[in-house]
């Protein structure tokens, strides 16, 4: 220790050997020589060599007793494990906060003045600093009555903004005379007031002008009253943005005075069911003159008014044949709302649909859609004042039903006091007698060659009643040649699902339905062949159920097919037939005769029907691209199948056995 002692006098700037220091029991006294010595080596680089050659002598020394050197810091923390000191409470997040702006201004010209009171709440001990709002020309400040002092604040862009000193917790009332600026914006007066920082806000402003319209934006106005001398406005504002108040002069408007003309037009759903008349319509009018404060419907006998909807209706009120239907406001240019109701008709027989019109208005347009629910459908039609026409023309309300018997039909233009009807011969079944669509015979033609290509040509005899597309999926790896409908090229549709959509003719329902010819072509691709193997081919599949089906399959002059055995597949291997339909008769096929079909000369309806057809003016449609019908080549040694029923969305597969052929013959 007298070397310690020497080396302390030696260096007196450590830190070391002016700190405090403890004795402190110690194993051996050896450690704690080295441990001092590696403080005094990184302390005093110049003694380090005898200090080392001092302690080296100590060493030889044992004893007890000992003296142990630690800096302050350590000692410190040392003392404060063993004698902690309580928790310091934690300062507030802010130390002073607006808690309410109450303006009060007079505006005149291009200046708003007057007062605006913020009361403050001071939470932190101490100085604190409080900024105001900017944008506001402060003229005098006082705090609790007392005049005071606002620091300038700079700023990067414009004059900066001021601060608030306070000392004293608890709340303030700091009173400011102030100055606002009106700017003009394309004749509107615009004021804006800052209250962002505010937790409640209250403007009250006053105008020495009168008949002014006032917006608010940023707030909620509570109060607008005009007196002898101007106006006043009373406004709190909502926090998340500042105060904004903006008028003008309000415009005479002279369209209240005037005549109401009105343009109408009213789309209706009806649903004919078996025990009542379900009835949806979409009413829409327009303003061409005035102002319209209500709405009058003229409603069918016994129709009863559910609903009626709309975001500018306000109230509705029916009568025996009336409907009025209240506006919120004044309506000056477009309205819309939906009404909803019920009645009875009979089931079935003939009957009026029932009719919504707009008595009111010059020109009356729409359409009207009936759709029979349940097991029946619509024979004949009479309408007066309507055309017919395709379901998807009349809007989104008519548009998206599915039902396979609904009609369409358009209001001609004319005023609502016109004579508009439409009557109806609708005929019920039992639900086992309906069948709205069937494939009554499919005739499938493919040829397939030795690298894997085939090509098909798929012939549906089709009977439809109601149905107006036919829903097909081609396999996988297929492209689509050519459709055509009753020896129309057509060019398909695409639905939602990827599938294809063929549009189909509509007939009479029952047995006496006459069926017509849905043809597709495409090309395919399998596994090519070798030697020997085996045969999958997986044809289209469509929506509507087949009674029967017939397949021709020519194959390379190489191989040999024949059916698998063990496997009982639909498709079975007979001679060959040729089609039971007439209407598939009609197409030369290179295994059976050609077949006509003699049909009757045109009667006289027939001819007047013709005659009537020609003269009616339609307006032509555009000319598109059709896809050609392809002439499908029968050529090659053959192999003829047949299957029964093929339910609906099934996919028909085939599967065959074939060998390549040694004596290389033609069968």
């Amino acid at each position: 220790m007298k070397q310690l002692s020497l080396f302390a006098s030696l260096c007196p700037r450590s830190n070391i050997f002016t700190s405090w220091t403890m004795r402190a029991k110690t194993a051996t006294a050896p450690l704690a020589s080295r441990g001092a010595a590696i403080a005094i080596k990184a302390l005093c680089p110049t003694l380090f060599l005898l200090f080392v050659a001092a302690a080296g002598m100590a060493q030889s020394t044992s004893s007890t007793d000992g003296w142990v050197v630690l800096p302050v810091t350590e000692y410190a923390a040392l003392r404060h494990a063993a004698f902690p000191s309580d928790a310091e409470p934690v300062p507030p997040p802010v130390g002073a906060t607006l808690s309410r702006i109450d303006y009060d201004l007079k505006v005149d010209g291009d200046l708003a003045t007057g007062e605006a009171q913020l009361t403050v709440d001071v939470i932190k001990d101490g100085w604190v600093r409080l900024a105001l709002h900017d944008g506001l020309m402060v003229r005098e400040a006082k705090l609790d009555g007392h005049q005071v002092t606002l620091l300038t604040r700079p700023a990067e862009k414009g004059p900066g903004g001021a601060d608030l000193l306070l000392s004293k917790t608890g709340r303030a009332i700091l009173t400011l005379k102030i100055v606002a600026p009106v700017t003009t914006v394309a004749g509107t007066d615009i004021l804006q007031l800052p209250i962002s920082n505010s937790a409640v806000s209250h403007a009250t402003i006053e105008l020495t002008r009168q008949g002014i319209d006032v917006h608010i934006t940023g707030g909620l106005l509570l109060e607008h009253s005009e007196t002898a001398s101007g106006s006043r406005w009373v406004a709190n504002g909502n926090g998340a943005a500042p105060l904004t108040f903006a008028w003008r002069r309000k415009v005479d408007d002279q369209r209240a005075t005037q005549p109401l003309r009105l343009r109408g037009a009213v789309t209706e759903l009806v649903g004919l069911g078996e025990d009542s008349t379900q009835v949806n319509a979409e009413v829409r009018v327009e303003v061409l003159q005035g102002v319209a404060q209500e709405l009058h419907v003229l409603l069918p006998d016994q129709f009863t008014v559910n609903q009626v909807s709309g975001a500018m209706v306000a109230d509705w009120e029916a009568n025996a044949r009336e409907l009025t239907v209240t506006f919120i406001e004044p309506v000056q240019n477009t309205a819309r709302f939906t009404v909803s109701g019920e009645l009875r008709l009979p089931r079935a027989g003939k009957l009026d649909v029932p009719l919504l019109r707009l008595p009111a208005v010059e020109r009356e347009t729409g359409g009207v859609a009936v759709e029979v629910l349940g097991a029946g459908e619509i024979k004949d039609r009479q309408a007066k004042g309507m055309e017919e026409v395709e379901a998807a023309e009349l809007g989104q309300l008519i548009s998206s039903r599915q039902s396979p018997s609904l009609i369409a039909f358009r209001l001609q233009p004319a005023e609502g006091k016109s004579l508009r009807s439409l009557s109806l011969n609708v005929a019920r079944y039992t639900p086992q007698a309906v069948l709205t669509a069937n494939i009554e015979e499919a005739d499938y033609s493919a040829l397939i060659t030795a690298d894997g290509k085939l090509l098909v040509q798929s012939r549906f005899a089709v009977r439809n009643n109601q149905r107006n597309f036919l829903k097909l999926n081609l396999p996988a790896k297929a492209v689509l040649w050519s459709a055509s409908v009753a020896g129309r090229p057509v060019r398909p549709g695409r639905a939602t699902d990827g599938s294809l959509l063929l549009p189909l003719e509509k007939s009479r329902s029952g047995d006496e339905a006459p069926a017509f010819v849905v043809e597709i072509s495409y090309l395919d691709h399998v596994q090519a062949w070798s030697d020997r193997g085996h045969l999958r081919l997986s044809l289209l599949a469509v929506d509507l159920p087949i009674s029967k089906s017939r397949l021709l399959l020519h194959h390379p002059p190489l191989f040999r097919l024949a059916p698998p055995p063990g496997i009982s597949g639909s498709f079975r291997v007979t001679p060959y037939e040729v089609p039971e339909s007439s209407v598939l008769r009609l197409v030369t096929s290179p295994a059976a005769p050609v077949t006509t079909i003699q049909q009757d000369e045109p009667d006289a309806a027939s001819n007047q029907l013709i005659s009537r057809m020609r003269d009616t003016k339609r307006p032509s449609a555009p000319a598109r691209n059709l896809p050609l019908r392809v002439a499908f080549p029968h050529f090659g040694p053959s192999i003829f199948l047949k299957s029964e029923l093929t339910s609906e969305n099934q996919t028909p597969v085939v599967e065959l056995d074939f060998q390549r052929d040694k004596k290389r013959g033609e069968r």
